[in-house]
Protein backbone atom coordinates (compact mmCIF):
# COMPACT_ATOMS: atom_id res chain seq x y z
CA UNK A 1 0.00 0.00 0.00
CA UNK A 2 1.54 3.57 -1.06
CA UNK A 3 0.28 5.98 0.98
CA UNK A 4 -1.20 8.59 -1.93
CA UNK A 5 -2.97 12.07 -1.40
CA UNK A 6 -5.96 12.93 -4.04
CA UNK A 7 -5.87 15.03 -6.78
CA UNK A 8 -7.31 18.54 -6.25
CA UNK A 9 -8.92 19.38 -9.53
CA UNK A 10 -10.16 22.94 -9.97
CA UNK A 11 -13.59 23.64 -8.20
CA UNK A 12 -16.68 24.26 -10.68
CA UNK A 13 -15.24 21.20 -12.40
CA UNK A 14 -18.51 19.38 -14.29
CA UNK A 15 -19.32 15.85 -12.98
CA UNK A 16 -18.00 13.49 -15.72
CA UNK A 17 -21.26 11.57 -16.39
CA UNK A 18 -20.72 7.15 -16.02
CA UNK A 19 -22.40 4.15 -16.40
CA UNK A 20 -21.39 1.76 -14.21
CA UNK A 21 -22.86 -1.73 -12.93
CA UNK A 22 -23.93 -2.16 -9.27
CA UNK A 23 -23.07 -5.99 -8.39
CA UNK A 24 -25.13 -6.01 -5.66
CA UNK A 25 -28.30 -5.44 -8.22
CA UNK A 26 -27.26 -6.66 -11.57
CA UNK A 27 -28.04 -3.71 -12.83
CA UNK A 28 -26.31 -1.00 -14.46
CA UNK A 29 -26.95 2.75 -13.06
CA UNK A 30 -25.76 6.21 -14.32
CA UNK A 31 -24.72 9.85 -12.82
CA UNK A 32 -27.81 11.12 -14.25
CA UNK A 33 -30.42 9.11 -12.60
CA UNK A 34 -28.09 8.81 -9.05
CA UNK A 35 -28.06 12.74 -9.02
CA UNK A 36 -31.93 13.41 -10.35
CA UNK A 37 -33.47 15.85 -8.39
CA UNK A 38 -30.45 16.09 -5.71
CA UNK A 39 -29.39 19.25 -3.66
CA UNK A 40 -25.75 17.70 -4.08
CA UNK A 41 -24.49 14.92 -4.78
CA UNK A 42 -21.38 12.80 -3.30
CA UNK A 43 -19.14 11.18 -5.47
CA UNK A 44 -16.79 8.69 -3.62
CA UNK A 45 -14.08 5.95 -4.42
CA UNK A 46 -13.88 3.83 -2.41
CA UNK A 47 -12.91 -0.20 -1.68
CA UNK A 48 -13.29 -3.17 0.20
CA UNK A 49 -10.06 -3.20 1.52
CA UNK A 50 -8.25 -0.13 2.16
CA UNK A 51 -7.59 0.32 5.78
CA UNK A 52 -8.55 4.57 5.39
CA UNK A 53 -11.84 3.42 4.12
CA UNK A 54 -12.11 0.67 6.32
CA UNK A 55 -11.40 3.47 9.21
CA UNK A 56 -13.84 5.69 8.14
CA UNK A 57 -16.17 3.73 6.99
CA UNK A 58 -18.41 4.08 10.39
CA UNK A 59 -18.26 8.18 9.54
CA UNK A 60 -19.59 7.49 5.95
CA UNK A 61 -22.44 5.82 6.86
CA UNK A 62 -23.68 8.35 9.22
CA UNK A 63 -23.00 11.52 7.05
CA UNK A 64 -25.24 9.23 4.50
CA UNK A 65 -27.97 8.46 7.40
CA UNK A 66 -28.14 12.22 7.90
CA UNK A 67 -27.64 13.55 4.79
CA UNK A 68 -29.52 11.52 2.86
CA UNK A 69 -32.83 13.03 4.72
CA UNK A 70 -31.42 16.37 3.35
CA UNK A 71 -31.94 15.66 -0.16
CA UNK A 72 -27.60 14.66 -0.65
CA UNK A 73 -27.42 11.43 -3.39
CA UNK A 74 -24.15 9.39 -2.72
CA UNK A 75 -22.29 6.55 -4.97
CA UNK A 76 -19.41 4.53 -4.10
CA UNK A 77 -17.20 3.94 -6.86
CA UNK A 78 -14.63 0.89 -7.02
CA UNK A 79 -11.84 1.22 -9.21
CA UNK A 80 -9.47 -1.23 -7.94
CA UNK A 81 -7.67 -3.96 -10.74
CA UNK A 82 -9.30 -7.04 -9.51
CA UNK A 83 -6.72 -8.94 -11.06
CA UNK A 84 -4.04 -7.95 -8.52
CA UNK A 85 -6.36 -7.33 -5.76
CA UNK A 86 -9.58 -10.16 -5.18
CA UNK A 87 -10.70 -8.86 -2.30
CA UNK A 88 -11.97 -5.57 -4.13
CA UNK A 89 -13.77 -7.54 -6.86
CA UNK A 90 -17.21 -7.41 -7.96
CA UNK A 91 -18.17 -10.36 -6.42
CA UNK A 92 -17.09 -9.36 -3.25
CA UNK A 93 -18.65 -5.85 -3.24
CA UNK A 94 -22.30 -7.13 -2.53
CA UNK A 95 -21.31 -8.56 0.96
CA UNK A 96 -18.81 -5.82 1.77
CA UNK A 97 -21.32 -3.10 1.39
CA UNK A 98 -23.93 -4.83 3.81
CA UNK A 99 -21.60 -5.58 6.00
CA UNK A 100 -20.37 -1.87 6.93
CA UNK A 101 -23.86 -1.03 6.27
CA UNK A 102 -23.52 1.69 2.85
CA UNK A 103 -27.36 2.89 1.83
CA UNK A 104 -26.02 3.92 -1.78
CA UNK A 105 -24.99 2.55 -4.73
CA UNK A 106 -21.68 1.01 -4.37
CA UNK A 107 -20.30 0.71 -8.63
CA UNK A 108 -17.55 -1.06 -9.93
CA UNK A 109 -15.22 0.69 -12.27
CA UNK A 110 -13.63 -2.38 -14.28
CA UNK A 111 -11.48 -0.40 -16.83
CA UNK A 112 -10.69 2.34 -14.68
CA UNK A 113 -11.87 4.64 -16.81
CA UNK A 114 -14.18 6.49 -14.56
CA UNK A 115 -11.25 7.02 -11.95
CA UNK A 116 -9.58 8.74 -14.27
CA UNK A 117 -12.04 10.95 -15.72
CA UNK A 118 -12.63 12.26 -12.39
CA UNK A 119 -8.84 12.26 -12.07
CA UNK A 120 -9.43 9.96 -8.43
CA UNK A 121 -6.18 9.20 -7.20
CA UNK A 122 -6.62 7.27 -3.63
CA UNK A 123 -9.02 5.35 -1.34
CA UNK A 124 -11.28 7.18 0.14
CA UNK A 125 -11.40 10.34 -2.19
CA UNK A 126 -14.46 12.23 -1.85
CA UNK A 127 -16.08 14.81 -4.57
CA UNK A 128 -19.31 16.98 -4.05
CA UNK A 129 -21.14 18.25 -6.95
CA UNK A 130 -23.77 21.16 -6.27
CA UNK A 131 -27.62 20.35 -8.04
CA UNK A 132 -25.91 21.29 -11.57
CA UNK A 133 -23.20 18.70 -10.83
CA UNK A 134 -20.46 21.63 -10.72
CA UNK A 135 -17.27 20.30 -8.36
CA UNK A 136 -17.70 22.19 -4.92
CA UNK A 137 -15.83 19.88 -2.87
CA UNK A 138 -13.13 17.46 -3.46
CA UNK A 139 -10.92 16.03 -0.74
CA UNK A 140 -10.82 14.31 2.59
CA UNK A 141 -13.78 13.03 4.83
CA UNK A 142 -11.90 15.06 7.90
CA UNK A 143 -8.31 14.68 9.31
CA UNK A 144 -7.98 11.38 10.79
CA UNK A 145 -5.58 8.83 9.30
CA UNK A 146 -5.20 5.08 10.62
CA UNK A 147 -1.43 5.14 12.10
CA UNK A 148 -0.76 8.54 10.81
CA UNK A 149 -3.39 10.94 12.57
CA UNK A 150 -5.60 8.10 14.12
CA UNK A 151 -8.19 10.37 15.85
CA UNK A 152 -11.69 10.02 15.70
CA UNK A 153 -13.43 10.57 12.31
CA UNK A 154 -16.44 12.88 12.41
CA UNK A 155 -17.04 13.89 8.64
CA UNK A 156 -16.56 17.23 9.74
CA UNK A 157 -14.46 18.51 5.97
CA UNK A 158 -17.49 16.63 3.95
CA UNK A 159 -20.13 17.73 6.24
CA UNK A 160 -18.77 21.53 6.11
CA UNK A 161 -19.12 21.41 2.27
CA UNK A 162 -22.23 19.81 2.43
CA UNK A 163 -23.77 22.29 5.10
CA UNK A 164 -22.47 24.90 2.44
CA UNK A 165 -23.58 23.88 -0.45
CA UNK A 166 -27.07 22.88 0.89
CA UNK A 167 -27.33 26.37 2.38
CA UNK A 168 -26.41 28.29 -1.21
CA UNK A 169 -23.02 29.10 0.15
CA UNK A 170 -20.02 29.16 -1.70
CA UNK A 171 -17.75 26.45 -0.26
CA UNK A 172 -14.39 27.26 1.65
CA UNK A 173 -12.11 27.59 -0.75
CA UNK A 174 -9.04 25.83 1.36
CA UNK A 175 -9.46 22.59 0.92
CA UNK A 176 -7.04 19.66 1.81
CA UNK A 177 -6.55 16.32 0.08
CA UNK A 178 -7.87 13.06 0.99
CA UNK A 179 -5.19 10.39 2.13
CA UNK A 180 -4.88 6.97 1.37
CA UNK A 181 -3.81 3.84 -0.48
CA UNK A 182 -3.14 4.83 -4.57
CA UNK A 183 -5.86 3.44 -6.62
CA UNK A 184 -4.57 0.16 -7.59
CA UNK A 185 -4.23 0.58 -11.44
CA UNK A 186 -4.17 -2.22 -14.13
CA UNK A 187 -0.93 -2.57 -16.29
CA UNK A 188 -1.77 -0.34 -19.50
Amino acid sequence: MAYTESIMIPLGTQAPDFQLPNPSTGKTVGLQELAAGAKATVVMFLCNHCPYVLYVNPEIVRIVAEYKARGVAFVGINSNDAETHPEDGPDLMPSHAKAVGYDFAYLYDETQKIARAYDAACTPDFFVFDQDLKLAYRGQLDPSRPKRNPIESTGEDLRAALDAVLGGLTTNPLQHPSGGCNIKWKDV
